[in-house]
Parts: structure tokens; sequence; C-alpha cells
């Protein structure tokens, strides 16, 4: 169907079979994968060898590539000037006494992202 692979493919769910399935898509020689989602702790990420060998390119992004020190600052900017809506992508806040309970949340996969409150 794409007459040997995908030039890129990109693999956001966090679940290890896509990821897999994301690089081993890609074409020989020019092909990249990127994986965006964090999978499971115990996860492995098994591919034949040849896929290695294959000259595939294999990429990963955490928190977007941000730099805290230079672009942190400007999304705090635009979050104070209402231009960016960061709560909707909130799903959990929980205490700092509660902590456990956010890591527990991320290792299921149950929360995009977890607020913990500082205060309580």
């Amino acid at each position: 169907m794409t007459d040997g692979g995908v030039d890129r493919s990109v693999e956001c769910t966090g679940s290890i079979n896509a990821m897999i399935a994301a690089y081993e898509c890609v074409h020989d020689g020019w092909g990249v994968a990127v994986l965006v989602g964090v999978p499971n702790k115990d996860d492995a990420f098994k591919t034949h060898p040849v896929n290695v060998l294959n000259e595939r390119t294999l990429k990963d992004t955490f928190f977007g590539n941000y730099k805290p020190r230079s672009d942190l600052p400007l999304v705090v900017e635009k979050y104070m000037n209402k231009e960016l809506e960061l709560e909707k992508f909130v799903t959990h806040e929980v205490p700092l006494s509660e902590i456990n309970k956010a890591f527990e949340y991320m290792l299921r996969g149950d929360g995009l992202r977890c607020v913990i409150r500082m205060d309580a």
C-alpha cells in the first residue's frame, strides 16, 4: 500500500505494540518514527535486529521537547493572558500528602495530567 513503508510515523498512545508498529512501518533507509506516548514501566520494546540495520530512524520526545529555562516562562505568560487553556488537560488533582496516587494514575495510564497541590 505504501510501496515499502511510510516516510514518517508518530505514536502517541503509550501502547508498546503501537510503538513497535510505528517503528516497523517506516521505510527502510529514510523512514523516521517518533515515539511520544509513555509506555508502562514493565514494557519492553522488541523488534527484529534487521529493522535497526536497515537505517530506519527512531526518535522520541518528552514534554514536547520544551526547554524549561527558555520555554516555560512563555507558556506561563500565555496561560496568565488566557491564551492557553491548561485546565482541559488536567485529569486529576491530589494534595502533596497523596502524591503516590498521582504515580498510580500515571503507571495505570489513567491520567493525562495530574496536578499536585502544594497547599493541601
